[in-house]
């Protein structure tokens, strides 16, 4: 794969966005920005060999998340290891316990802390609490929307909605188990993720006519599925049948005025997606694919909520922007012809990764030289700098300020850029050796204590498992239903 020199470009609302070009066997980045994401897609050898040659030997499973370092994404995906797995969270624990009942000695985690603790409580119920698992650092890798469901500001909203029956708390899984076993304690708690919380939602008011339903923290999250409930009310019935079989304009129109989602949490990343960004969007990329995570703000979920409905876009998880990305390119090869696909990636820029494997590796397996995508990361004004020295112009990253970095200025998370190869490297090599008793620090950080003579691990855990078992049978499971039941039955 060959790496084109960029362009030089400065920001401002007269200069295109960065983008990266992606064909069969080159890249070309356009912009600084791009550059860096685009540096270490075409990992050292050496470098390969090594780290698949620790993971092999001391059978090491990996679970990443797909906004983990630009570098080590690179690198993980030369791997000829079989256990490496890079998806969004929910399906990182999923993945976990295969590579346990596959056999291997350790699991290291490539996310922020509540996917550690996830893959921990998952491994726990599951019958493979004895398999170790590691994060990347001794430190704490946060994450800002987790914490916010930590403010006092979530426990005084949940204690409303403790006041309120029946209820249900649908929380997002980017939350530390101690926040699930409060919530739980007050509220009967359910997770879910962006791939499942639209489902989740639906499912949840359908098999409790009267319920009340309070999604939290994400607040950028909150809004849009409020206003995605409000767009189906508007349409026919046979739509919403094909949205969910047990609803249709009477149902939806009744449950609005009963879903209720917190207004103070905000993940630093999804911020950057605003109006002044989707202001150029609207002007200079109105012939493009839009893609948007459910966490981005409204304008930027606003537009590609249009751009869906014209058959143009997508809105949901990680996932689901790469399954699209995926089909607009198989779809780009069976035509006659060349052509490019402008594609606009409204989430963080370390999914640039994956999306570049899948790209080539349907143009490749096509032929078609003369296809080629470009991925346009919509990126914030104030999230390039410029440098003291006049040679360098610009460099991603803003003068100060959290969420932003060299790694790739404001759309990419520095929490997850925790999560990079010299620490996978220094994990792996202390595995199976003396040395591995020093890694105690990097153990999950499970909450310890009880609530109510249950610990707060077992308590935290158990929305997880309320998930897991939602995801297998698409009901919320008994032992929930007949809890918010209990509930009612003593106010």
């Amino acid at each position: 794969m060959r790496v084109t020199q960029p362009a030089v470009e400065t920001p401002g609302s007269g200069v295109p966005f960065p983008s990266l070009l992606i064909r069969a066997d080159a890249l070309v980045p356009q912009g600084a920005f791009a550059e860096a994401q685009a540096t270490y897609l075409r990992p050292d050898p050496a470098t390969v060999a090594r780290l698949d040659a620790l993971l092999t030997e001391k059978r090491i499973g990996v679970v990443a998340h797909f906004y983990m370092d630009v570098e080590l994404q690179g690198v993980l995906a030369a791997c000829r290891w079989p256990h490496v797995f890079v998806s969004d969270s929910l399906a990182m624990a999923d993945a976990a316990v295969k590579m346990a009942e596959a056999g291997v000695r350790a699991v290291a985690v490539l996310g922020v802390d509540f996917m550690s603790e996830n893959v921990r409580a998952v491994l726990d119920a599951t019958g493979h609490a004895a398999l170790p698992v590691y994060r990347m650092s001794a430190r704490a890798i946060g994450c800002s929307l987790a914490e916010s469901a930590e403010a006092l500001a979530y426990g005084a909203w949940l204690g409303s909605a403790a006041r309120v029956h029946p209820s249900l708390h649908v929380i997002y899984i980017n939350t530390s188990l101690r926040t699930k076993a409060l919530s739980h304690r007050l509220v009967p708690t359910i997770t879910c993720t962006s791939s499942n919380v639209v489902q989740t939602v639906l499912q949840a008011f359908a098999q409790i006519p009267d319920l009340h339903v309070w999604y939290g923290p994400d607040t950028y999250m909150g809004q849009n599925l409020d206003t995605m409930l409000r767009s189906y009310a508007q349409l026919s019935d046979p739509e919403i049948a094909r949205l969910h079989p047990a609803h249709d304009r009477a149902s939806i129109a009744a449950l609005l005025p009963r879903f209720h989602w917190f207004q103070a949490g905000t993940c630093i990343v999804h911020h950057l997606f605003g109006a002044r960004v989707v202001e150029r969007l609207r002007r200079d990329y109105a012939d493009a694919l839009h893609t948007a995570h459910l966490e981005v703000p409204g304008e930027m979920f606003a537009l590609a909520v249009e751009a869906q409905r014209a058959g143009r876009g997508v809105v949901g998880s990680t996932s689901n922007i790469l399954s699209f990305i995926a089909g607009a390119v198989a779809s780009a090869v069976e035509r006659p012809g060349p052509s490019r696909l402008r594609v606009v990636l409204g989430t963080e820029a370390g999914m640039i990764t994956p999306i570049v494997r899948r790209v080539q590796e349907a143009l490749r397996a096509h032929h078609r030289r003369d296809v080629e995508v470009e991925i346009v990361f919509p990126v914030a004004a104030e999230s390039v700098a410029r440098a003291d020295d006049p040679t360098l112009g610009i460099v991603p990253g803003v003068a100060a300020g959290e969420g932003c970095s060299t790694a790739g200025g404001c759309a990419t998370c520095p929490y997850m850029k925790m999560n990079n190869l010299d620490a996978l490297l220094s994990v792996a090599a202390a595995i199976g050796t003396p040395a591995e008793a020093a890694l105690a620090d990097h153990r999950p950080r499970v909450a310890s204590g009880t609530l109510d003579g249950r610990s707060i691990a077992e308590l935290g855990s158990e929305p997880i498992l309320h998930m897991r078992a939602f995801a297998k049978s698409g009901r919320l499971p008994d032992a929930l239903v007949a809890q918010i039941a209990a509930l009612r039955a003593q106010a």
